[in-house]
């Protein structure tokens, strides 16, 4: 393929899926990997790991945008991302382990999973459990454990995860929770792609496309995020989820 091609694929396959990632708290992976693989043809492996380099730049202009709207926790991202950076590497080095099939079906699984998460997640209770200050650390550590390990496998974020687990257990509001995820998603990104590097998975061609796309497409997300509510896009997304990854499952 020719490497403007290449790069026209990722550009435009980072604008959808920082857009994406930036209005739902999402790394832009779930958008991003389908893309990838279908347009430009590269497999399934390879997508996960040029996926998780673009998130690296989702998650940070996201997290920028919402930063400015005072829509994030510093200190909760901080524990979220000392263990999602540690696990992530193990969930890379496990998606390489398995066969093409296998991942492919195992994305499918995620991302249906993913969809109907997001699709209830403007009707999660906010439950105040009562946890003191150390009790809620280690709450936090477990998510991010969870999530890390989650982001590295299929090359996502995680916050189609992180995002409900911190609304429902965490006692955090929805746009809060979507702003601190995104911070906490900036290393463990980091650390995935960089062990999906090292294995092989990740296609330089269409990574300087997708990380361009991805910093000016989260940006106008997390942006609109702030401004709109997003109840009709977050369901049409999650329809649209649905159904790239049953298309997945039966692969």
């Amino acid at each position: 393929m020719p490497p403007g091609v290449k790069m026209t694929i990722g550009l435009v396959s980072g604008l959808l899926g920082g857009f994406f990632g930036g209005l739902l708290g999402l790394g832009g992976g779930v958008i991003m990997i389908p893309l990838m693989t279908w347009l430009a043809r590269i497999t399934q492996h390879r997508a996960h790991g040029t996926s998780l380099v673009a998130v690296v730049f989702t998650a940070l202009s996201g997290a920028g945008a919402y930063y400015i709207h005072g829509k994030l926790d510093w200190k909760i991202a901080l524990i979220l991302a000392a263990s999602a950076t540690v696990t992530a590497r193990f969930g890379a080095r496990f998606a390489h382990s398995l066969s093409e099939k296998g991942l492919k079906k195992a994305f499918g699984f995620f991302l249906v999973f993913a969809s109907v998460m997001l699709a209830a997640k403007g009707y999660l209770p906010i439950k105040n459990l009562g946890l003191d200050w150390w009790f809620s650390g280690v709450l936090f550590l477990m998510i991010g454990s969870l999530t890390g390990f989650v982001s590295g496998l299929m090359g996502v974020g995680g916050g189609g995860i992180m995002v409900p687990l911190m609304v429902i257990l965490g006692n955090m509001g929805q746009h809060i929770a979507q702003g601190t995820s995104l911070l906490a998603m900036v290393p463990a990104s980091m650390s995935g792609a960089a062990t999906h590097y090292k294995l092989g998975n990740v296609d330089t061609g269409l990574a300087w496309g997708l990380s361009i796309g991805s910093l000016i497409g989260a940006y106008f997300g997390a942006t609109t995020a702030n401004l709109f509510p997003e109840l009709y896009l977050r369901i049409a997304f999650a329809a649209l989820g649905v159904w790239v990854g049953t298309r997945y499952i039966r692969a």
